[in-house]
């Protein structure tokens, strides 16, 4: 069993940073990709960013430039690191981590249950 914990959402004023925090566990063989989604409300779930265990980072338009993908190796967490924050990136932000568990050779997707965030402004 995969699980995902997602942290580090909260509100803030407009230009404003948060850090999010992604972190996988149970039994994992690998994890290829992981990638950040955000659901405004009433709207659909969208993809803002995204890491290859290989370091290959991709973002969506609206974030390049504000926004970075990397990872904690000390804490084995995938990090979002989120600058000058706009009353527009209010929503859940989502980590879905595409893992290979334990016992597979299939590449699944596992979601967290996702993180506030809310930029007033």
């Amino acid at each position: 069993q995969v699980q995902v914990q997602e942290s580090g959402g909260g509100a803030v004023q407009a230009g404003g940073s948060l850090r999010l925090s992604c972190v996988a566990s149970g039994s994992i063989v690998g994890i290829p990709y992981v990638e950040w989604h955000r659901q405004a409300p009433g709207s659909r779930r969208e993809l803002v960013a995204g890491r290859s265990s290989s370091g290959s980072t991709d973002y969506a338009d609206s974030v390049k430039g504000r926004f970075t993908i990397s990872k904690d190796y000390a804490k084995n967490a995938v990090i979002l690191e989120m600058n000058n924050l706009q009353p527009e990136d209010t929503g859940v932000y989502y980590c879905k981590t595409k893992a290979v568990p334990s016992g597979s050779v299939r590449i699944s997707d596992y979601w967290g249950q996702g993180t506030q965030v809310t930029v007033s402004s």
